[in-house]
């Protein structure tokens, strides 16, 4: 029997009662009562979100999609090496995919037009929880978190590409057969970046995934981030590579603005950091192709048609680097 899509399962009665039933009931092992109706801002193929009033102020309940279902557990734990670093959970159902934190009021981007500044403050921040988690792997993965090192890469684009070729367009997130031949005509350079990787100074660590200013709280000088649900154990330097295609798709901020505030703090000089920067062309291509196509294995066909054209996109990217 297919799998009920995750967006139209969080969508009925049945669901809301489970989810506002652990909401109330977790909340009462912290002393905190529910003072009113839970509302449902959004749903989307990978995650739905309940806003909750209650005597200490807005609780948010937020549930993932299975393939992203490790959120909760990788964010408690995250809070548990790197204080400050991310909310510390309220509470977490690791095997539902289930978490509520606090409110945590406006984000970065919220507040204003990022600036250069905003954006410096962000990398450094995601930086040096990286360099405070290369220590982490074994604990990070028993969360869930997807392994996308270096050294799995290939492996992982070549299942990509048959899973591919032998996936009816109307089944799920289709690749063109020109775009697959294309891809594997690269596939040498792929194996060259994956190990120049490997074998850089700067290692594989915890890598968000979609580092933003929508995606970063704080004021004074200090953010916290959110949102860990496209995160993977990756290449440090990938990190970079989703604040690289925001900022260069406005003028409002120079990307060679940003950039320092990170190798700063890996202590990578510009020519090495240059080297990594082209090879994650290669391996940020496949990984974030991979996160797309596991979070809509449980998507209806509207949102596959809605949102499916992203993997073959991130797949792609890789024709450029």
């Amino acid at each position: 029997m297919a799998q009920e899509p995750f967006s139209t399962q969080v969508a009925t009665p049945q669901w809301r009662a489970l989810a506002e039933e652990w909401t109330a009931e977790a909340l009462a092992r912290h002393g905190i009562a529910v003072t009113g109706p839970s509302e449902q801002p959004r749903i989307r193929a990978w995650s739905t979100q309940l806003t909750v009033p209650t005597d200490a102020g807005l609780v948010w309940f937020k549930a993932t999609c299975p393939a992203m279902a490790f959120e909760p557990a990788l964010q408690q734990e995250m809070a548990r090496l790197v204080p400050g670093a991310v909310q510390e959970p309220l509470a977490i159902d690791a095997e539902q995919g289930w978490m509520l934190t606090r409110d945590h009021g406006p984000t970065v981007g919220d507040q204003r037009t990022p600036t250069a500044q905003d954006w410096r403050l962000a990398v450094a921040e995601a930086a040096r929880v990286q360099r405070a988690l290369v220590d982490h792997r074994e604990e990070l993965l028993a969360t869930g978190l997807p392994d996308a090192a270096p050294e799995t890469v290939v492996d992982r684009f070549d299942r990509m590409l048959e899973i591919h070729e032998q996936m009816p367009a109307e089944e799920g997130p289709h690749v063109a057969p020109g775009t697959i031949e294309a891809l594997r005509s690269r596939r040498s350079e792929l194996v060259d970046a994956c190990a120049e990787l490997a074998e850089s100074t700067v290692p594989s660590t915890w890598q968000h995934g979609d580092l933003h200013p929508w995606n970063l709280y704080g004021t004074d000088g200090h953010v916290a981030l959110f949102d860990l649900g496209d995160g993977m154990w990756a290449h440090a330097v990938e990190l970079l590579c989703v604040p690289y295609g925001v900022v260069t798709s406005s003028d409002d901020v120079a990307w060679a603005d940003v950039v320092p505030a990170w190798r700063e703090v890996w202590e990578v000089e510009p020519e090495e950091f240059d080297r990594l920067w082209r090879a994650t062309g290669f391996t940020h291509a496949v990984n974030r192709a991979v996160t797309w196509h596991r979070a809509l294995l449980t998507a209806t066909a509207a949102e596959v048609a809605e949102w499916g054209s992203a993997v073959e996109h991130h797949l792609a990217s890789m024709l450029d680097a």
